[in-house]
């Protein structure tokens, strides 16, 4: 009951239209790819409902960060499994930071109402419809986001780090 990279790519161009499917990659013959936002639920969805691929169960959501990336720099990933075939396939798709907005996935999969959150907590990124889309781990008065790859990552003014310290 095994199927191809190929066969899922080429239900996916058939059903969505070519252009679809922004990138694609397959390392270790993972495949791996980025759709726009608004296409995500509708793809998901189908490769959820197909009778063959059955990819039923969301093992893991995250955000990330890429701030180099003009207007794309906060991105959420998505992996999936199918407990039929036991294969998995990583979805990916980017906002802008400006607008951070991504279409919640907790109508199609339960587990996604908490990583949905978390994912908010630490990186911004809202999730549109989600039924409760609050901080879950960090204080509600903290007005940054601490995932973000906005802050250098150590205190400048420390004298322990400058050279003249080890000897230099």
């Amino acid at each position: 009951m095994a199927y191809s990279n190929e066969e899922v790519l080429s239900f996916l161009n058939g059903s969505f239209g070519a252009g679809t499917i922004l990138n694609v990659a397959e390392p270790f013959d993972f495949l791996t790819i980025e759709v726009h936002p608004t296409q995500l639920i509708e793809i998901v969805e189908a490769l959820k409902n197909h009778p063959e691929f059955q990819f039923t169960f969301m093992t893991d959501l995250c955000g990330m960060h890429h701030p180099d990336q003009k207007d794309r720099e906060l991105g959420v990933v998505y992996m999936f499994h199918s407990w039929t075939s036991n294969t998995k396939i990583r979805i990916k798709t980017y906002a802008p930071i400006q607008n951070p907005v991504v279409p919640t996935m907790s109508g199609l999969f339960k587990a996604a109402n908490w990583m949905e959150r978390e994912t908010y907590d630490f990186f911004g990124i809202i999730f549109e419809g989600h039924p409760n889309l609050v901080r879950i781990l960090n204080l509600d008065e903290m007005d940054y986001f601490p995932m973000r790859k906005e802050y250098p990552l150590e205190d400048q003014i420390r004298r322990d780090k400058e050279d003249e310290m080890f000897g230099r």
